[in-house]
C-alpha cells in the first residue's frame, strides 16, 4: 500500500507549462480612423454595477487590487467614458494578496498562484499576511457594488454589511468594508448614487455554492423563507424571481437603463472538469489486495439481489473492482443508492465513480491521503470512500440544472419586461468550454485549467482575459439594445494567468 501512496500523486493533473498564456500581448496596429462613440438612448453618466464575485473582479480564489481593476464593470466603465460615462469608483482591497483580517485575526486567505518549486505546478496561496482589515471601513459611494459570496436575496437584506455580524456569519466581510451603515442594503447603497445605467449579474451563488459543495447543501425549492437557508443551499426559484423583480423595479424607477446577464452551467467550469473520476494507478498486487478487501461487500450485494431487495442494475452499479494499471475509478458515497444497512451494516451506500460523476477541484487534496494517519491502508478514495462533498453525482447535477434553467428563464423574462439589454452568459461560457474563443493573435481561449486563459486558478472565476471576453458580450448587448457605439475591450491586453 505504500507504493500506492506514491503513485497517487496528482502532479500530472496540472500541465507544467503556461508559456502559451503570456500576461500581456501587443494587439498590433489600430484602426487610424477615429470612431464617433455614442451612448445611443442610454445614459452612462452614473454607472453602477451590482452582483457578486463575478462583478467584483474576484479571481484566483481572492479579491485583490489587480483583480478589481480587471473586473468587467471597470472595463465597461472605460468604454463608457468614451460616450459620456462618468467616474467609476471601486472599494479596493488594501493590497494584491487578497487576504482579510477581522480585528487582526485572519478570516480570508490569500490569492493563489502556480508554485513551480516542487517541479510540478500546484495552486498555492501567495505568502504574506493581507493588510485588508474588515473593520477599517471605507467611505463611498462606490460604483462597483459587486459583493463576493452574495446570493440574490442578500442584496436586499438589511445588516448584510454589519461589521458586528461578520464573525457569526450573519454579515458579509466584503460588504462590511464599505456599507454605508450597519443596517444598509447593497441595493439601497447602489440606489443612493441615483444611477443612470446599471449592470446586474446575479444568481450564480444561488446554485453555485450547492454545486461546489458536492451537493452537500439542500435544494430549498418550496421554501420561501431564505432566512432559513444554509450557505450551500439552492435558492427557491420563486424567491429568486421575487428578489430579481424587486431589484430591477428599484433600479429602473428613475428611468435608468441597463443590462442583465443569465448564469452559466456551472458544471462546465474547470472546478468540475479538471479532476478525473479514475485517477488511481495500481500494481497487480495492490489491485488483488483491494479486490479481496471488497469481496465481502460485493458478495453481500449479490445476496440481497437474490432476496429481491435490489436488482441486477444496482448490483452492477455498486460492485467495486480494481485492476492493475492506470485509470481505476475512486470509491465514493452516494446517498441516492438504496439504503442496505438495515440488512447488513457493512453494505453502506458506496460505489465507484463513473464518467458521469464530477469530482470537485478540491478533491485532489484528499484523494490518496490517509483517513487515519496510523493506518497505511486507509487511503481516501480507494479503501475509504469519498464523502458527498467531494463529488457531484448525476442526481445532484440534475438539481443544479433544474435550478439554473428556472433562474435563467426568470432573468430573460424580466429583461424583456423591463426593456433591458440581455447577455446570454450561459451560452457564451459554454462556447469557451466546448470550442474556445479565437483571438486576433491566433491563440484560443479555452476553459482548460491554468493553461486555457479563460479561468483563474480557483477553477470557478474567469481570469482577467476571461472577464475581458465577457465585457465585450455586455458591450455588444448594450449596443444592440440602445443603439450605442462603444469601443471594445482588447482581451490580449489582459493576462490569462497571473504568473506570481
Amino acid at each position: 500500500m505504500k507504493k500506492l501512496l506514491a503513485l497517487l500523486a496528482f502532479s500530472g493533473l496540472l500541465l507544467a507549462s503556461c508559456s502559451d498564456d503570456d500576461p500581456i500581448v501587443d494587439p498590433g496596429p489600430q484602426d487610424p480612423d477615429p470612431v464617433a462613440y455614442s451612448s445611443g438612448s442610454a445614459d452612462f453618466s452614473t454607472y453602477v454595477s451590482l452582483g457578486n464575485s463575478l462583478t467584483a473582479g474576484y479571481s484566483d480564489a481572492a479579491l485583490f487590487v489587480d483583480g478589481q481593476t480587471a473586473s468587467f464593470p471597470n472595463m465597461l466603465a472605460g468604454s463608457f467614458a468614451e460616450a459620456g460615462g462618468g467616474t467609476f469608483t471601486i472599494p479596493f482591497m488594501a493590497d494584491n494578496l487578497g487576504g482579510m483580517t477581522l480585528g487582526g485575526t485572519p478570516i480570508v486567505g490569500n490569492r493563489l498562484y502556480l508554485d513551480f518549486s516542487t517541479g510540478s505546478p500546484l495552486p498555492t496561496p501567495v505568502a504574506g499576511q493581507g493588510t485588508t482589515e474588515v473593520t477599517n471601513t471605507l467611505s463611498g459611494p462606490f460604483n462597483n457594488m459587486g459583493v463576493p459570496g452574495a446570493k440574490s436575496f442578500h442584496l436586499v437584506a438589511p445588516g448584510y454589511g454589519n461589521v458586528a455580524g461578520v464573525q457569526a456569519g450573519l454579515a458579509n466581510p466584503y460588504y462590511a468594508r464599505f456599507a454605508t451603515s450597519a443596517s444598509a442594503t447593497v441595493l439601497g447603497d447602489a440606489m443612493a448614487l441615483n444611477p443612470t445605467f446599471f449592470t446586474l449579474w446575479l444568481g450564480n451563488n444561488d446554485v453555485l455554492s450547492y454545486a461546489t459543495s458536492g451537493g452537500a447543501g439542500v435544494n430549498q425549492a418550496g421554501n420561501l423563507d431564505p432566512s432559513t437557508y444554509g450557505g450551500s443551499d439552492i435558492t427557491d426559484p420563486n424567491v429568486f424571481a421575487s428578489v430579481m423583480n424587486s431589484i430591477l423595479q428599484a433600479l429602473t424607477s428613475n428611468g435608468a437603463k441597463g443590462v442583465v446577464a443569465n448564469i452559466p452551467d456551472v458544471t462546465k467550469i474547470p472546478f468540475f472538469t479538471t479532476v478525473p473520476h479514475n485517477p488511481v494507478p495500481l500494481d497487480q498486487a495492490t489491485a488483488d489486495l483491494l479486490n479481496g478487501a471488497y469481496a465481502a461487500y460485493n458478495g453481500g450485494l449479490l445476496q440481497l439481489q437474490g432476496l429481491g431487495v435490489i436488482d441486477a442494475d444496482e448490483v452492477a452499479k455498486r460492485t467495486i473492482s480494481f485492476s492493475a494499471g492506470a485509470g481505476n475509478a475512486v470509491v465514493i458515497l452516494d446517498e441516492d443508492l438504496t439504503d442496505l444497512t438495515p440488512y447488513n451494516p457493512g453494505l453502506i451506500n458506496m460505489r465507484q465513480a463513473t464518467a458521469e460523476d464530477l469530482l470537485v477541484f478540491t478533491s485532489q487534496t484528499i484523494i490518496g491521503t490517509l483517513a487515519n494517519p496510523q493506518d497505511p491502508t486507509s487511503i481516501n478514495g480507494v479503501a475509504v470512500p469519498l464523502a458527498d462533498q467531494w463529488v457531484l453525482t448525476p442526481e445532484e447535477q440534475n438539481e443544479v440544472a433544474t435550478a439554473t434553467l428556472a433562474f435563467n428563464q426568470t432573468i430573460e423574462t424580466l429583461a424583456t419586461a423591463y426593456g433591458l439589454a440581455f447577455v446570454d452568459a450561459n451560452a457564451y461560457l459554454e462556447t469557451i468550454a466546448d470550442a474556445g474563443v479565437p483571438l486576433s493573435d491566433g491563440s484560443t481561449v479555452t476553459a482548460a485549467y491554468a493553461t486555457g486563459g479563460g479561468f483563474s486558478l480557483d477553477g470557478v472565476h474567469p481570469s482577467p482575459r476571461g472577464y475581458a471576453l465577457l465585457a465585450n458580450q455586455f458591450l455588444a448587448a448594450i449596443e444592440a439594445q440602445y443603439g450605442a457605439e462603444l469601443p471594445a475591450v482588447d482581451p490580449l491586453a489582459y493576462t490569462g494567468l497571473y504568473i506570481n
